[in-house]
């Protein structure tokens, strides 16, 4: 049985000089309109020039389209008869392509279809790089897009292979980096915990992965930067029965970078070690913005161990809760997993500060839409899930997690900072020169689902029978 779980380890974080201060946020506007139908969930929201949204319901497997008041809407694609147009049993994803159509990814049917500014279904396309269909869809690896050359921008996944230099995932096989599955020392037909060769050992995933281009018509890949990520590290153990399970060592803090690409195609490398951009704008070339401000946040030794404390309890509690699931509703997969899959920008763990700056670091899960659990399979055990020592927490909290940074339509970068206000999380908003121009407060239990031109935004937050999409305004008067 395959697992796969996303993990993260970080070096600590160093700094210099500290930047100064941010402005303290702005609550975004009460929402303007809600949508009457319930979700599954609203994984991506694209608002269309006249007006109407289009819907990635992932969990749901809708996109669909909803006039100006939200209140009636059109299915685009599912998986009925009714429109000839099926989603398939994977999570597809929306990107934004030529002029105000949009491309819907379907990575089990390696496929894009256009979907034009009325919202009718136009051509379909093959994915460029079959490999890497589910890079494609907009997750906590990021939202693909393209460039001021049309070229396709995506962070793209570690390679993975079985065997010699001729298994699947060999050369040539996808833009990022190998990882090799291997058993070490021959050892014939020994077998290992779990019924696993003899010698095999779990693989060593890389700390950073590739953002790439790819031109559309020759399928050319080239590399654009690096971004760092969560390093996954996996601990195989067996059970009392002698299976075997694969148990994630999770780095609850990481230190990452993340990227978007704006609307005018330029590209933003968002680094996390000093908050910082690397830009390749829309005609190629290359400049860095100063650090943005930011109160860094110092954590020391007790700091430390409490945030671990805390985020142990929560990660046992969603555990439970998924294993709960799957004894109630035998061979489906828990809906928080599907959550955890399904939503985009949505970390495990987010700090928390108590009461006003300075105050006490705290872990909890996400709220409201984007409740994220350790991703897994159906009708297995769930290993225990264990957290690094408090010292390989960084010395001062990061500024953001994965998944954290989107880009609007009106050429702005917004981050999800790694603070939350009453329950909220806090955006800043960052224009194409690189500058803070706003910081965001949104309301507890909602997230980003996406965003329309002149400064809607569109939010995803969950009640008892599930996900509502909601539309605010943000105050777009510029930060003194």
């Amino acid at each position: 049985m395959k697992v796969a779980i996303t993990l993260a380890c970080i070096a600590p974080l160093v700094l210099g000089a500290q930047t100064p201060k941010p402005p303290a946020p702005r609550a975004i506007a009460a929402a303007d309109a809600k949508a009457g139908e319930i979700l599954g969930a609203v994984s991506q929201a694209r608002g269309l020039p006249d007006g109407r949204v289009l819907v990635n319901d992932a969990i749901g497997r809708r996109v669909l389209l909803f006039e100006k008041d939200l209140q009636t809407f059109t299915v685009v694609a599912d998986t009925t008869p009714a429109t000839g147009n099926a989603y398939s049993g994977r999570f597809g994803g929306l990107i934004p392509y030529r002029g105000d159509s949009t491309l819907f990814v379907d990575p089990q049917a390696l496929t894009m279809m256009v979907i034009d500014p009325a919202g009718k279904l136009g051509r379909v396309m093959s994915v460029p790089r079959p490999n890497e269909a589910q890079a494609l869809v907009a997750g906590n690896g990021g939202f693909p897009g393209f460039d001021g050359q049309g070229r396709l921008v995506y962070r793209a996944p570690p390679q993975l292979r079985m065997g010699g230099p001729g298994g699947p995932g060999g050369p040539g096989a996808g833009g990022g980096q190998r990882v090799e599955f291997r058993a070490e020392g021959g050892g014939g037909g020994a077998r290992g915990p779990g019924g696993m060769p003899a010698g095999f050992r779990m693989p060593d995933f890389p700390d950073s992965n590739a953002v790439v281009r790819v031109e559309m018509a020759t399928r050319k890949l080239d590399t654009l930067g690096f971004v760092k990520v969560p390093k996954t590290k996996l601990e195989m153990t067996t059970d009392t029965s002698g299976r075997m399970m694969v148990a994630p060592i999770v780095h609850p803090l990481p230190q990452v970078d993340d990227w978007a690409v704006l609307a005018d195609g330029s590209v933003a490398l968002i680094r996390g070690i000093d908050y910082h951009i690397d830009w390749t704008k829309a005609d190629g070339s290359k400049a860095s913005t100063e650090r943005l401000p930011f109160e860094w946040r110092h954590l020391n030794d007790s700091a430390k161990a409490a945030f671990v404390d805390s985020a142990q309890v929560v990660m046992n509690k969603m555990r439970e809760e998924a294993q709960r699931q799957m004894r109630d509703n035998p061979g489906q997969m828990p809906r928080a997993i599907q959550e955890g899959a399904a939503m985009v920008g949505a970390p495990m763990v987010t700090m928390r500060f108590e009461g006003r700056p300075g105050g006490a670091a705290m872990a909890e899960a996400p709220r409201g839409r984007n409740e994220a659990g350790p991703a897994g399979g159906m009708n297995f055990q769930m290993p225990p899930i264990k957290l690094v020592p408090p010292n390989e927490l960084p010395d001062y909290a990061p500024p953001f997690n994965t998944g954290a940074a989107r880009a609007d339509m009106d050429g702005n970068v917004w981050v999800r900072t790694s603070i939350m206000v009453n329950g909220g999380p806090i955006y800043d908003v960052i224009d194409s020169n690189g500058k803070l121009v706003d910081r965001v407060s949104l309301p507890a239990g909602r997230v980003i689902a996406g965003f329309g031109k002149g400064g809607i935004v569109y939010m995803g937050v969950r009640e008892t029978a599930g996900v509502r999409l909601e539309q605010a305004r943000r105050n777009t008067t510029t930060l003194p």
